[in-house]
């Protein structure tokens, strides 16, 4: 008889890891602990969940069991309002209201949706443009903005002693440490929103329709005085952005490790080449296993690296007036090195993750690469084929990247597994007849 319990299937994984790092040849062992902490009645399914499980565990064997990790889009992916409002609390929906808020910038016109659309993987919608656009008219961004789905996962920036790395924090160079900190960025940043001040914000907060709502979730006075006014507002849209609804965890490869969706011929070796340490190596820094308990895999370790990306010369902030930009084309993003100060990270930046990566081009901090395919084949053959001179040339990562030796199919199909991380998956009934046929 099966034993129940509630550990999460995220412990469980612990659990592998910490057998595969032991003893890799328990997995029979491991199929025998997942049958007692589950339950699981369905003889059939549980067999077929174990099938994905296993997959992972012995590739991640096979590549090494990477210390780092625990271990084309799909025309049918879309992303997809699964959450609906009455399932959000009042400050969740109140975050909500305010993330598709136009009027609270200067001029009004701009949200935080404008730059991370949830039909975009919560990345910025416009694909044309290597950063975004700011609320005033001909201004740019410095950066390609980062999605903020599964940010709430990330931790404050910390310098790791044993491993001598900076691990953690939010944009690509890690200067806000929480939610709440990279909130409050935009909405006075003169190259996005661009509101003057908090009393600004404050005025148009309380001319909202739903302005109440402060009340209803945080009392009394709510938006009496700017600065706390300010406050709340950041504190309802981190609520929001902390929900499931930013954080959905249902792509093809949730699917698939819950074995509720079979993976491509080219998805699965893509995977495969996604862990082998002689190959793709991804999974060093995007660890393919859950690494928090109730949460999927994140896909990033959440550390740095200069990749030697080179400079992109379509990113239209090197012509914004002086005043915003005073260096010109010789402006040099130094990403982490500018927030530590500390020259030897120079050029690094944060690992992001890979959650709905087919659909939140382009790639990298300054948009330089605009396909998925460009960007491996930045990484297979960097160090070989005449990039490009790096925007930032010291401190560049040459131990996992730069010759790779990856074929052109392997490439496809790595691009391949990647788009079954798109949010949103959904089965395609061959039973059911397409209306417009």
């Amino acid at each position: 008889m099966a034993i129940k319990n509630d550990l999460s299937v995220a412990f469980f994984y612990k659990i592998i890891l910490y057998i595969i790092q032991h003893n890799k040849r328990s997995l029979p062992f491991i199929v025998l602990v997942k049958c007692l902490l589950t339950g699981e009645s369905n003889v059939l399914k549980l067999a077929d969940v174990m099938k994905r499980i296993c997959s992972i565990t012995i590739m991640i064997c096979i590549a090494g069991c990477q210390p780092k990790g625990d271990v084309k889009r799909d025309t049918r992916s879309v992303m997809t309002d699964i959450i609906t409002q009455d399932s959000l609390s009042k400050k969740e929906q109140l975050g909500k209201l305010l993330f598709f808020e136009k009027s609270i910038s200067t001029p009004p016109g701009q949200d935080c949706s404008f730059c991370h659309d949830p039909a975009s993987g919560f990345a910025d919608p416009d694909r044309n443009l290597p950063v975004s656009r700011g609320a005033r008219s001909g201004i740019y961004g410095t950066r390609n903005d980062m999605t903020v789905a599964y940010a709430a996962y990330i931790p404050p920036l910390q310098y790791d002693q044993e491993e001598g790395i900076w691990v953690g924090g939010l944009f690509w160079d890690g200067r806000a440490n929480n939610l709440f900190e990279q909130a409050a960025g935009p909405p006075l940043n003169p190259l996005e929103m661009a509101n003057p001040d908090t009393i600004t914000i404050a005025e148009s907060l309380r001319k909202l329709d739903y302005a109440d709502l402060f009340t209803d979730a945080f009392g009394p006075g709510a938006l009496t005085e700017p600065g706390q006014a300010f406050a709340f507002m950041l504190e309802a849209i981190v609520a929001y952005e902390q929900s499931d609804e930013v954080s959905p965890f249902n792509s093809k490869y949730d699917l698939w490790l819950n074995g509720e969706a079979e993976l491509t011929e080219s998805e699965m070796h893509g995977l495969q080449l996604f862990l082998e340490e002689d190959k793709g190596n991804c999974g060093a820094c995007h660890p393919t296993l859950p690494a928090v308990e109730g949460a999927g895999p994140l896909f990033t370790d959440y550390t740095y690296d200069n990749l030697g990306v080179p400079k992109n010369p379509e990113n239209p902030f090197y012509l914004l007036p002086e005043d915003l930009n005073p260096d010109g084309f010789d402006f040099v993003d130094l990403g982490l090195g500018e927030t530590v100060m500390d020259p030897d990270e120079n050029g690094k930046f944060r690992v992001p993750t890979l959650r709905n990566v087919a659909i939140t081009s382009p790639y990298m901090h300054n948009g330089v690469f605009k396909t998925l395919f460009q960007v491996i084949a930045f990484y297979n053959t960097r160090d070989i084929a005449p990039w490009p001179a790096p925007e930032v040339s010291e401190n560049i990562n040459t131990d996992e990247m730069g010759n790779l030796q990856l074929t052109n199919q392997e490439i496809e199909d790595l691009v391949a597994f990647l788009h079954t991380l798109t949010d949103g998956w959904v089965h395609e009934d061959p039973d059911v007849q397409d209306p417009d046929e």
